[in-house]
């Protein structure tokens, strides 16, 4: 006889597994993958920016940029991801509400071709209510920085 899954084993979290987490999808899904996955502690989210995305029909059609607020709610879903799979929510419908934004800064442009890596790390674990530190990395480069609290929401059985 095999022993049950562990949700809380998963390293690295493809698209599927992400979708069983978090409840964006296209075209407000912004993380691509979550790797380097250490439960309570931290994780580094992967969103490929492409040409093709909406977002680019108006920011800017000439000079294309990637959204500094899309970037801080990309942080935010790898943080859930991070949660969701520390918390075992897989498969469980969990809602992540945004409490709160402080300390933010924008210090590059990140363009269609660009690999954003999404480095999230737990400041304050907890039930209902997590705070974060994340950073936003192009070519080693910081594109955004942020401390964020998130409150989870469990749904009711």
């Amino acid at each position: 006889m095999t022993e049950p899954y562990r949700w809380q084993d998963v390293k690295v979290a493809d698209m599927a597994m992400i979708q069983r987490i978090i409840p964006h999808r296209y075209p407000f899904l912004l993380v691509d993958k979550v790797k380097d996955i250490v439960l309570r502690e931290s994780c580094v989210g992967i969103k490929n920016i492409t040409f093709n995305e909406p977002q680019f029909q108006g920011h800017f059609p000439q000079t294309p940029i990637f959204p500094g607020v899309m970037i801080i709610e990309a942080l935010a879903q790898s943080s859930a991801v991070l949660v969701g799979l520390t918390m075992d929510l897989v498969d469980k419908e969990p809602l992540v509400y945004f409490m709160g934004v402080d300390n933010c800064k924008f210090r590059r442009k990140v363009v269609p071709g660009d690999v954003l890596e999404l480095h999230v790390t737990v400041t304050r674990p907890g039930g209902k209510v997590w705070r974060f530190d994340g950073k936003g990395m192009v070519d080693g480069e910081m594109a955004a920085e942020a401390s964020f609290t998130a409150m989870i929401d469990l749904p009711k059985a």
